[in-house]
Formats: structure tokens, C-alpha cells, sequence
């Protein structure tokens, strides 16, 4: 029995023996390699590095912040109406804002208090920069003024040539130097003065040569006139003599209502 023993006694210290070595292996330093090593991928795994920071804007405040940036940098429309640097006092009134009063006396002279309006500049007479300035002007309001200082539209579809004359509705338009108080567009009612380029001359001249076969007739486009003139070889002389003396006084015009150029 204690033979059989023996080898198993054997075994039990070499095995003691290696882990003492293998213990003394690792303390030495060789065996913590493993540990340097594995330390660093530790801390990279652990370490999140720098944060960054993200505010997400609500769509309302980017809207709003959108169309503040593009008001501040729209040039209004009246700037293209203003010269730069030029004296205030012939600014157009597109241009400049006045403290007017309607209680003045019509026709008589007037001062009124202006301020120019913003992304606007002028001058004085010394070539200062000014904002606040005087103007001259007579009182009376915009539709009180001549027919030369407004604009208005032309109508095509009214009677130059008629008994009364008919008159159009327009919209009239203040020129920009031009000012006066009141509304710078307002309606008028206007004689009818277009002409379709139609010429007095040639029309009696027509009507003296040619006027027994409607050639006057025609030539203002009055055809169905003319077709009777033709066939009746001018009403035997007597409606060419009438239509002599009606275009020679312009009582005859044009077939679309137009004047005489």
C-alpha cells in the first residue's frame, strides 16, 4: 500500500511546485502584460469622450426668425423712386411723410413739417444730412389740380364724336413731383380724346375728289355709308356737297369714335 502511495505523493508536490512558479512568474512582472494591455481598451470602451450639444428650433420661431432677417434686409419699393443724396426739398412725395392740414385756405400758400422715410437719404442746401425739412406748396387737394400735373387712364370703347360729348371714368394718378393733399389716385370723369390715327386732311380731301363714290365714307370706315354714296353716285351731287361741309367741320368722324389726328 505505502508503495502505491508513493508515486501519488509525487504528484501532489510537483503540482505545488508549478503553481509556485507560475505565482512567482506573474509577480515578477512578465505576467502582468496582459493587464497594461487590457487597461487602455478598459478606458476607451468607458471613456464617451467630448459631448456635443444639439437645440432643435421649433418650426413657428424659424419661420419667424426667417422673415424678421428677410424684412430687415427688403429694400421697400419706394427707394427706386428717390435719388440718393439729393435735397430733400425736391424729393417725390413717394418718398418723404408730411404733417399736413386739411384746415388751410384753398389756393393760398402753406408750410408743412416732412420727415424723409427709412433707407432714404437727402441733403439740405449746405449738403448736411437731414431728416426733417419744410416744403412750399399751395393748398388744394390732389383732384383740384390741373389736368398737367396727373396721369390718368384712356378708355377706347367711349364717343369722341358725338352730341354731347361723352365722357369715360378714369383713375388718375398725381405726378411725383407734384404735391397736394388728399389721395394721390382718385376717379375723374374725362372727355373722350383718343384717335385711332385718322387724318382730318385726308378725310376732306376725299370727301372734295372722291366724295360722289364714297371714297370719304369708306375711308373713315363708315361703309355701309359708302356703299350708298357709291350706288347713288353721291345722292346726285347733294350728300357729296353735305359731307363736304360736315367732315370740313368735323361734325363727321371716324366709325370707331376716335379724333381726328
Amino acid at each position: 500500500m505505502e508503495a502505491a502511495a508513493e508515486p501519488l505523493r509525487s504528484v501532489r508536490r510537483l503540482s505545488r511546485v508549478l503553481l509556485f512558479l507560475s505565482q512567482c512568474y506573474i509577480l515578477s512582472g512578465d505576467g502582468s502584460l496582459n493587464l497594461e494591455h487590457s487597461q487602455p481598451l478598459a478606458q476607451s470602451i468607458k471613456d464617451p469622450g467630448p459631448t456635443r450639444t444639439f437645440t432643435v428650433v421649433p418650426r413657428a420661431a424659424e419661420n419667424k426668425l426667417l422673415s424678421h432677417l428677410t424684412e430687415s434686409t427688403e429694400i421697400p419699393p419706394y427707394v427706386m423712386k428717390c435719388p440718393s443724396n439729393g435735397l430733400c426739398s425736391r424729393l417725390p412725395a413717394d418718398c418723404i411723410e408730411c404733417a399736413t392740414n386739411f384746415s388751410c385756405t384753398y389756393g393760398k400758400p402753406v408750410t408743412f413739417d416732412c420727415t424723409v422715410k427709412p433707407s432714404v437719404t437727402c441733403v439740405d442746401q449746405d449738403l448736411h444730412p437731414q431728416r426733417n425739412f419744410i416744403i412750399n406748396m399751395t393748398c388744394r387737394f390732389c383732384w383740384q389740380l390741373p389736368e398737367t400735373d396727373y396721369e390718368c387712364t384712356n378708355s377706347t370703347s367711349c364717343m369722341t364724336v358725338a352730341c354731347p360729348r361723352q365722357r369715360y371714368p378714369a383713375n388718375c394718378t398725381v405726378r411725383d413731383h407734384v404735391h397736394c393733399l388728399g389721395n394721390r389716385t382718385f376717379p375723374k370723369l374725362l372727355y373722350c380724346n383718343w384717335t385711332g390715327g385718322y387724318k382730318w386732311s385726308t378725310a376732306l380731301a376725299l370727301s372734295i375728289t372722291l366724295g360722289g363714290f364714297g371714297a370719304d365714307r369708306f375711308y373713315l370706315g363708315q361703309w355701309r355709308e359708302g356703299l350708298g354714296k357709291l350706288f347713288s353716285f353721291g345722292g346726285l351731287g347733294i350728300w357729296t356737297l353735305i359731307d363736304v361741309l360736315l367732315i370740313g367741320v368735323g361734325y363727321v368722324g371716324p366709325a370707331d369714335g376716335s379724333l381726328y389726328i
